[in-house]
Formats: structure tokens, C-alpha cells, sequence
């Protein structure tokens, strides 16, 4: 498996001003970072980071979102629709220029949007024609995608790993998958290990985000993270481990995340921290 670390640890931009921070991630032993992809209007910004990403060894994966309700495809309404997937277009090509080779996060509704019920079957179906759309674009890119599943207090679509399965079956294209989140499923399930191997028994297992209860360090907490990664092993899971942390580096996703306080004195003790303890989790097998 490889380890990578989510850059919203400290920017939803990633600039060659981040090299330091970069070259600490390399340094430390990670193989790769994953780079959010907000602000897709400039392709050669995502080319230019490609390459020094090249330089320096990282490999990358790429986390987007739905970024407001002007593009949100669960109303059903055609301008948000076609507003969707034309942002959806952008990142992709944001990510072919990036190198990236996943892309992953709830690209399927803005955070913190509710209707005060449940998905309807009217809205994972304007949802499903977008990413319908979206599945022949993503492959042209060369994009594994995984959706993820949030928490209830963040997104409605997709809570749960049985209802991210059934979106999938919904969808019938090839190349979408979901993404298990340690912090989420902890939330969200019954039992978060029976959860990721009814996950992995479908074959729709794309990516994993490691992340403490708390959001903070891995390891730290009482999230499920070591029985996890022990699973993983146990089921022939051969993608990323990429720790998703978050402080209040970042103050629109800090408040949409509910983050209040610090979970961590420096972002390098993440780093470190949590490196450190998945690769003992990998080495306990």
C-alpha cells in the first residue's frame, strides 16, 4: 500500500510556496500527497505543480467538491446541472495536467446543504446524469474515481458504505468507486469494520482516507484505524492510505468541517505522527 497526506492540512491552493512542507511529506517517507483541485480555472498552475511534484518524487491524488448550490445537481435544475458538470470538466483536466491518478471526495452536493430529509430518489437520479456525464471525461483523464461518503452533519446524498454501493450500482460506469474513510464510517456505521469488508467483497473500494475521530493525528484517538489497515491487508487492498487531517489552516472548510478548535500543535506532528504510526500498523501483519 502507499501513504500519502492530504494538502488541506494546510491550503485548499497548493503553490510552489508549500515546497517546504512538500519536501518535509518526501523526507519523511510518504509516497505521495493528495492536492485539492477547488479552483480549476487555471490548468498550467496544475501543470506547473505536477512538475515539481515530479522533481521531487511525489506522486499525487486529487480531492474535489461541489463548490455551491449554483452547481448543485440535486435540485434538478438545468443551469446547476449543466454548471456542475462543466466545473466536474474542469477539474478533471486540472488533474490530467496535475498528474493525478485518482479523484476522489463528495462530488455530488455542496457541504453543509440540507433539505431537512432524506435523498429522495428524484435526487440521486439528477445526481447519477451528472456523473453519468461526467464517467467518459474522468476516463479520458485517466481518473479513478471514489466517491466519498460524509458524515451526516456535512452531506445527506451519501452517509453510509451501503448507500455509496447502491449509488454505485445506480450509476453502472466503470471506473467509479468509493472512497472509506476512517473518521466518517466511525460516525456513520453500525460496525465500521463489517462496513469496509461488505465494501470490499463489492470491488468498489477505490481509495482510503486514515483519519482520527477527532480529525487530528492518526493514532492519537479511538477511530478503528489500526483494525482497519489490518483488514485491508487481510483483503488484498493494494491502493492509497492517505491521512486526512484538518485544523484551521483553511477557514471556509474548517467551518464547514466543524472544526472549532486544534487538534494538533503543528501540522509536522501530523506528519510525522501519523506516518509513523501507519507504517507500524503496515508492519504489525
Amino acid at each position: 500500500m502507499k501513504i500519502g497526506i492530504n494538502m488541506l492540512l494546510w491550503t485548499g491552493h497548493v503553490t510552489a510556496d508549500h515546497r517546504p512542507q512538500l519536501e518535509a511529506i518526501k523526507a519523511t517517507g510518504f509516497d505521495g500527497v493528495e492536492v485539492p483541485v477547488f479552483d480549476p480555472s487555471d490548468p498550467g498552475h496544475y501543470r506547473a505543480l505536477g512538475a515539481m511534484l515530479d522533481g521531487m518524487g511525489l506522486e499525487r491524488t486529487a480531492v474535489a467538491l461541489i463548490p455551491d448550490e449554483a452547481h448543485n445537481p440535486l435540485t434538478g435544475d438545468p443551469a446547476a446541472c449543466r454548471a456542475a458538470l462543466d466545473h466536474l470538466k474542469r477539474v478533471a483536466e486540472c488533474c490530467a495536467e496535475l498528474g493525478a491518478t485518482h479523484l476522489v471526495g463528495p462530488f455530488y452536493q455542496p457541504l453543509g446543504v440540507f433539505t431537512g430529509e432524506r435523498p429522495t430518489e428524484a435526487e440521486l437520479e439528477h445526481c447519477a446524469t451528472l456523473h453519468r456525464a461526467f464517467a467518459p471525461v474522468a476516463r479520458d483523464a485517466g481518473l479513478v474515481l471514489a466517491l466519498e461518503p460524509l458524515n451526516r452533519f456535512e452531506a445527506y446524498l451519501l452517509n453510509t458504505i451501503g448507500q455509496s454501493i447502491s449509488y454505485c450500482e445506480r450509476l453502472g460506469e466503470a471506473g467509479y468507486g468509493v472512497l472509506y474513510d476512517t473518521f466518517h464510517q466511525h460516525i456513520e456505521e453500525k460496525d465500521p469494520l463489517a462496513a469496509l469488508e461488505q465494501l470490499l467483497a463489492s470491488g468498489y473500494l477505490h481509495h482510503v482516507h486514515i483519519s482520527e475521530n477527532d480529525r487530528g493525528t492518526p493514532g492519537t484517538g479511538h477511530a478503528k484505524i489500526a483494525e482497519t489497515i489490518a483488514l485491508l491487508q487481510a483483503g488484498g487492498y493494494d491502493g492509497w492510505l492517505t491521512i486526512e487531517a484538518f485544523g484551521r489552516a483553511v477557514p471556509e472548510l474548517a467551518a464547514a468541517t466543524r472544526v472549532w478548535r486544534d487538534f494538533f500543535a503543528d501540522p509536522m506532528d501530523v506528519v510525522s505522527g501519523g506516518y509513523a504510526y501507519i507504517r507500524r500498523c503496515l508492519d504489525a501483519d
